[in-house]
């Protein structure tokens, strides 16, 4: 099991102000409607999508991507990328600092997120994750096989799945080593060849007035309040996506290597664009 990261500085004091819980509740109504809404649609039009395509999914998760896209439009916080996502089959890596994150990668393409096992249970949360397709995984040893079984399972049906190596969510301003675990699925006989890893960072920077891990989400904080705070700001600040060059899995010798590679990628793109 991952443990939680912890920072070595206490939380930031935020208050919030009438105007900003005002702001809060009308981009929240706002943000149901679009959640709720896509969710009807998604379900509706999956009906039809199971039977016809079974395991694969070539029209729901555009619905997924609209949805993520319309809710940063309501938030206010805005995307600024470098480079593309990757046309190869196979997996996207990041760092990992706020459930943001979620929806700014879900609103570039499709993709399949793979979250810890205790997600599935979170009210509302959970049932979303489920009905969009994440992949829940337990990060323990003797879960190994099965996990690398069910990631290859769905990549094989053409799911292009993202992860973050480092475990645990973090402040926003280190990138913690990979955990080289759940890059195993990616060298098996069926895979290995045809797959490639595609590395990611992203850094958040807060708008004007509001402090520099504004964004942040971590350790025991809790989500309603965090949620909160990100839909009461104004002026919202934005996220810096760099898209690194894809990593080819077959010119890796094992899991460590490549997750080494990754990181080293991530790592270099989120301290550029913290200078930036």
């Amino acid at each position: 099991m991952s443990p939680t990261w912890r920072s070595q500085t206490p939380l930031d004091e935020w208050d919030l102000s009438l105007s900003g819980a005002l702001l809060a509740a009308v981009r929240g109504v706002a943000l149901l409607v679009v959640v709720f809404t896509g969710l009807a649609a998604l379900l509706l039009l999956r009906v039809i999508e199971r039977p016809v395509f079974g395991a694969s999914r070539p029209w729901t998760p555009h619905i997924t991507v609209a949805v993520c896209r319309l809710a940063l439009r309501i938030i206010g916080l805005q995307i600024k990328s470098e480079g593309a996502p990757m046309d190869h089959p196979g997996a996207i890596v990041a760092n990992h600092s706020s459930w943001l994150d979620i929806l700014v990668l879900n609103a570039t393409h499709p993709l399949y997120f793979v979250a810890k096992s205790e997600v599935a249970g979170w009210a509302g949360i959970g049932w979303l994750a489920r009905a969009t397709g994440t992949v829940f995984v337990r990060r323990e040893r003797r879960e190994a096989q099965a996990q690398k079984t069910q990631f290859a399972t769905r990549l094989l049906a053409g799911h292009r799945l993202l992860f973050f190596p480092e475990g645990t969510s973090t402040a926003g301003q280190v990138v913690l080593p990979f955990k080289p675990t759940l890059f195993a699925a990616f060298f098996s006989d069926a895979l290995r060849e045809s797959l490639w890893v595609q590395p990611v960072s992203l850094r958040y920077h807060a708008g004007t007035g509001s402090k520099p891990r504004h964004y942040a989400w971590w350790g025991d904080m809790e989500f309603v309040g965090h949620l909160m705070k990100v839909l009461g700001t104004k002026p919202q600040g934005s996220v810096q996506l760099v898209w690194h060059a894809p990593i080819r899995v077959a010119d890796f010798e094992n899991r460590k290597t490549l997750a080494q590679t990754a990181e080293a990628a991530v790592h270099a793109g989120h301290n550029l664009v913290a200078r930036a």
